[in-house]
């Protein structure tokens, strides 16, 4: 260690002083002493996601076996790839049911995604706090409903017999439109309905980001003779620019997550073929007709798309000098 000259500094009286290597693990043993609060709080969370999210994940060696109740998880006869190759070359609703979900979640990701961030900023410029507050508690609302209570709500507005939107479009002498049970409308339906749901609990990250930009640069800005517009181009904009970047990694993770609850609750045999997505057919044929080796399939099949999706993305995002997530 003498030898190393790193380790050897001279000190004011000429002599030199040995340095000791700073030990890695010791230094981590004491933040962890100093922090030992916060990670006791964390504790439940950890037990909570080691019980129900990482011990599930042995039930994944079912896409890869025969599966039988009688023999169970482990007794079961391996296959191979045998659910997969069914999926991709033999199946003749994997198609349909891939092509609607990334259809339904490209359309959720193009209008449902600039929503909260176009609602954080209006509501960013207005200058009644009292309004502001109203109107940020208003859209927060059909976040605490579940989407059972939500059908319901949509079901009746939807009505083409009863419901108002129809009742107002028949005012201005049109026909009345089956939302929900035309394959033409349902997708513009389940994506609208999707946006009113969440667009009011999606502006507290991006509220939160506004509040973090420095006044001084609108002022500076307002000297200038920048108008409202220029102000949240160049100033509000590239500002949560790093928080858009990250949300929008999170959202292309879930692009094949398109929405089970929602679906399930407003969807019917008559726009199966528009509707019908991969968490839908997972319930359909694993639940309901027992084939849990292919749905396993397809949900890992699902997973490994969005991790990919996920390093892709931040990757790319990184290159372009943006905030990633990992």
């Amino acid at each position: 260690m003498l030898n190393n000259p790193n380790m050897i500094r001279g000190n004011e009286n000429g002599t030199n002083v040995v340095l000791k290597r700073p030990n890695k693990w010791r230094e981590t043993l004491k933040e962890y002493k100093k922090s030992k609060h916060l990670f006791i709080m964390l504790f439940p969370a950890l037990i909570w996601f080691a019980i129900f999210h990482y011990g599930p994940l042995y039930g994944i060696q079912l896409a890869f076996k025969d599966f039988s109740p009688v023999k169970g998880i482990w007794g079961s006869e391996w296959v191979g790839l045998d659910h997969f190759r069914f999926l991709f070359f033999q199946s003749p609703d994997f198609a349909r049911i891939f092509t609607n979900t990334l259809l339904i979640s490209l359309y959720n990701l193009i209008f449902g995604f600039p929503a909260p961030i176009i609602l954080a900023l209006l509501l960013n410029e207005l200058r009644s706090n009292l309004f502001k507050r109203f109107a940020q508690s208003i859209s927060y609302i059909p976040h605490f409903f579940s989407w059972v209570i939500l059908s319901g709500i949509i079901i009746v507005m939807l009505s083409p017999s009863e419901g108002p939107v129809n009742f107002i479009l028949q005012m201005f002498g049109m026909e009345p439109i089956y939302f929900l049970a035309d394959p033409n409308y349902f997708r513009p339906a389940l994506v609208a309905t999707g946006i009113w749901k969440e667009i009011g609990w999606g502006t507290i990250i991006y509220l939160a980001a506004l509040s973090g930009v420095d006044p001084t640069l609108y002022e500076a800005a307002v000297i200038d003779g920048a108008g409202r517009w220029k102000r949240i181009f160049h100033i509000t904009l590239p500002s949560i620019l790093p928080v858009v970047s990250i949300m929008f990694i999170l959202s292309l993770g879930g692009i094949l997550n398109a929405g089970f609850d929602q679906i399930f609750n407003l969807y019917s045999p008559a726009v199966y073929e528009v509707a019908d997505v991969i968490d839908t057919y997972v319930y359909r044929a694993g639940i309901v007709q027992g084939q849990f080796g292919l749905t396993t399939a397809v949900g890992l099949f699902k997973n490994v798309i969005g991790i990919a999706l996920v390093l892709g993305t931040n990757y790319a995002m990184k290159k372009m000098g943006q905030e990633g997530v990992l």
